[in-house]
C-alpha cells in the first residue's frame, strides 16, 4: 500500500511507560482477547504495516526503550526513542490503552498529508504520526529537559513541530476509547 510517506521508514511506537495510577493496575499487562494489552498493541502497529514497532517504557519482556528522562511523561519517552533510533523516519504512535483501535484509522493517519510534521485525528492528541528528523529531535530533547511538565506534554510536542488535523468520521470515535480506568476498562472489555 502506498502511503505517501514511503520514502521514509514508519516505526510504530507504543506509548507504554505510564505508571496507570488511574487504573490501578498495570494497564499494559491486562488480558484483551487472551493476551496483554501491550502485544494486542505491538499486532496492531505490525497490522497497520510498519516497518517495525518498538515499546516507549522499560518493559524488559518487551524490548521497551527507556525515557531519557524517568518519570518525566510521554514526551521524555519518545525522546528515549528518538535517542535508540537513528535517521529519519515517521512514526505512528499509539497509546497501550486504546485496544479498540483498527488498522484502518492508524493506515489514514500515515497515508494522508505525508508533508506534515506532525498529524493527529482533530481533537485527539493520540494516536498520532510524527515526522522524526533532526529538528524534531532537537525539540524532544528540548522538551524532555524542561522543569515544567505542562511543556513536557504530547500537545506541546505536536504544536512546537507543526500540527495538521484530519477528520474523524463520528462511527470512528469510539476507536479512540482511553481506558485510563477500570470503569472504562470494564465497559470496553465486556
Amino acid at each position: 500500500m502506498s502511503t505517501g510517506t514511503d520514502a521514509l521508514p514508519c516505526l510504530g511506537v507504543v506509548l507504554a511507560g505510564g505508571q496507570s495510577r488511574r487504573m490501578g493496575c498495570d494497564k499494559a499487562l491486562l488480558v484483551w482477547h487472551d493476551h496483554p494489552l501491550i502485544e494486542h498493541q505491538l499486532a496492531l502497529l505490525r497490522a497497520t504495516g510498519v516497518d517495525d514497532a518498538v515499546v516507549s517504557g522499560t518493559r524488559p519482556d518487551y524490548h521497551g526503550v527507556a525515557d531519557a528522562r524517568a518519570q518525566a511523561g510521554p514526551v521524555s519517552g519518545l525522546a528515549g526513542v528518538a535517542h535508540a533510533r537513528n535517521g529519519d523516519m515517521q512514526w505512528l504512535v499509539i497509546p497501550v490503552d486504546m485496544p479498540l483501535l483498527q488498522p484502518a484509522l492508524l493506515q489514514r493517519l500515515r497515508a494522508h498529508q505525508p508533508q506534515a510534521p506532525c498529524l493527529r485525528f482533530a481533537g485527539h492528541v493520540l494516536p498520532f504520526r510524527l515526522r522524526v528528523d533532526t529538528r524534531c529531535r532537537s525539540v524532544l530533547d528540548t522538551l524532555a529537559d524542561g522543569d515544567d511538565p505542562r511543556a513536557r506534554s504530547l500537545r506541546t510536542l505536536q504544536q512546537t513541530v507543526g500540527l495538521a488535523e484530519i477528520p474523524l468520521a463520528p462511527n470512528e470515535m469510539t476507536q479512540l476509547t482511553d481506558c485510563n480506568t477500570e470503569a472504562v476498562w470494564n465497559e470496553v472489555a465486556r
